[in-house]
């Protein structure tokens, strides 16, 4: 079992983008068909639970050592493609978090610039030259204030190389959101990219969630708009997107509202606010993002609560692969 030395107590594992060298385009983060079915071998089918079953466990608090679950964030086209057959083929049940303003016609910018840059670039590099050209700032004083930030952000997520790091850091950090938003579009006119013509080759539609449902995997929180920085939001905004994304899965999936018990949290954030806003809204379990205790976010172990769930990200598990 390949997560002993670490992780000895239940947890999920992440995943998000998909590849093929075809229709998916290779990126930072996404893994291949073969890379999945390896990973699946890796940690032994007979270790992963169906989501239902995770589910009914962990409430009952049965779950056992090294027990985990697949879950699937941000409703990414390319999972329904490249994954869901493997799942279906396996006879694995998964969770997907799945924020709904996509279903309104107003997804998520953030994952609208990923296609972009990984699609129009030749290389990563590449878009980051062109990103920091048409900003034109002076980064290097924020930079060095962060710089301890970058340290710790390295080794949380050591797939990112420092690079990667910088640019969310400007992104998340350094940037308003229309700032950030208003130099990617500058970049996309540059590029003659009309980015609304892509929407169906990047996010799930209603059609994809009825199928997930009626297939047997549970369908999640995952936010409504999902902002970068949750936490940064007001108690009154953060309720807002929940009970929204609450009343879109119910219609969407003809559902009680009180059917949808399960979540995870944006990017991994959230505060005391969101923790009390999920406990009123009924939900039963909550994950986060990373293997770690964060304590300032007042935690005193990795599994902190039933709304703080440790995930571990494929990458993490693919890299252990590659070293064995």
């Amino acid at each position: 079992m390949c997560l002993k030395n670490k992780s000895q107590f239940f947890h999920g594992i992440t995943f998000h983008h998909f590849h093929d060298d075809k229709i998916y385009r290779r990126s930072q983060g996404s893994i291949s068909k073969d890379e999945f079915y390896k990973l699946i071998n890796f940690i032994g089918r007979k270790n992963i639970l169906n989501a239902n079953i995770f589910f009914d466990k962990f409430q009952q608090n049965k779950l056992k050592e090294n027990e985990i679950c697949l879950t699937f964030d941000d409703g990414i086209k390319d999972q329904i493609d490249i994954a869901l057959p493997i799942l279906e083929d396996l006879k694995i049940k998964s969770f997907f978090f799945v924020y709904t303003s996509m279903f309104e016609g107003k997804p998520d910018n953030l994952e609208v610039f990923r296609y972009f840059r990984n699609n129009i670039f030749n290389s990563i590099e590449e878009f980051y030259i062109n990103f920091y050209k048409v900003l034109n700032k002076d980064l290097y004083d924020f930079f060095n204030f962060n710089k301890e930030i970058i340290s710790k952000t390295k080794i949380i997520f050591p797939f990112y190389n420092i690079e990667d790091i910088k640019f969310r850091l400007v992104r998340d950090k350094y940037l308003k959101k229309e700032e950030y938003e208003k130099n990617m579009f500058e970049m996309m006119r540059e590029k003659n990219f009309e980015y609304q013509k892509y929407f169906s080759n990047i996010f799930f539609d209603k059609n994809d969630l009825v199928s997930l449902h009626s297939l047997g995997h549970i369908i999640g929180l995952h936010s409504h708009n999902h902002p970068t920085l949750l936490e940064n939001l007001s108690y009154d905004e953060q309720k807002s997107e929940y009970i929204n994304s609450i009343s879109i899965f119910s219609n969407i999936l003809n559902i009680s509202k009180n059917e949808i018990k399960t979540m995870s949290h944006p990017n991994g954030s959230y505060n005391n606010y969101t923790l009390k806003i999920l406990n009123e809204l009924g939900i039963e379990l909550g994950f986060k993002q990373i293997m770690q205790i964060e304590p300032e976010k007042g935690m005193k172990k990795i599994n902190n609560s039933k709304l703080e769930i440790a995930r571990e990200d494929c990458a993490i598990i693919l890299n252990k692969i590659r070293i064995n």
